[in-house]
């Protein structure tokens, strides 16, 4: 009763046939390097040996440059080195000079205190006059070396070099200012060596 429809298979053509090999044949071509790109990277290769010299060079020049540098620097730290030493030995020396100096000076007044010893029989007077000689030898040995003394009775009163011990009542000396000296102070130029001892009036 029912009809049964077959499908009808269409008949392969020929383009249906080669459908899969054009296929296949797109796909290699696909895969396959464009024209010309094998010549291009054989074109690349000289550049790149020439980059790589250059980036060498570089390498060598930053590498020379930091040797110079470097060679520098140790010469600097043996210079400053010796320089070091240098003033070490000079400040010796400048200390020993001095040394020998303030001796010479003071040379001559210990032969005078000595031969004031070794006087026999010498006379109240004598030791008198031998001691006042010595004081005068010691203040010109002094002034040859630049060291003065200061402090004295009705100087202004200095706290920056005068030391006060107490104060007292004087006459005709201002108040605030000194009244007895105990001890003299001495400078070498504006460097206070020691500060006089003093009482300061009322």
């Amino acid at each position: 009763m029912f009809n049964s429809k077959k499908k009808t298979e269409e008949p392969a053509t020929e383009e249906t046939k080669k459908a899969p090999e054009a296929t296949k044949e797109e796909t290699v071509k696909a895969d396959a390097q464009p024209e010309g790109a094998a010549e291009k990277k054989c074109e690349d290769v000289p550049a790149l040996k020439k980059a790589l010299e250059a980036a060498k060079s570089e390498a060598e020049k930053l590498k020379a440059d930091f040797d110079q540098l470097n060679d520098v620097k140790l010469r600097l730290a043996a210079e400053y080195d010796n320089f070091r030493k240098r003033s070490q030995r000079e400040k010796e020396a400048i200390y020993s000079d001095a040394t020998a100096s303030t001796v010479t000076a003071l040379l001559p007044i210990i032969d005078n205190v000595e031969r004031a010893l070794s006087a026999e029989n010498a006379s109240a007077e004598d030791m008198r006059k031998g001691v006042e000689m010595i004081n005068t030898q010691a203040v010109q040995a002094f002034e040859k070396l630049g060291v003065t003394s200061f402090g004295a009775v009705g100087e202004a009163f200095d706290p920056n070099i005068h030391h006060c011990v107490g104060t007292t009542d004087a006459e005709g000396v201002e108040s605030g200012a000194i009244a007895l000296v105990l001890q003299k102070g001495y400078k070498l130029g504006d460097k206070v060596i020691r500060p006089a001892m003093v009482q300061v009036a009322n």
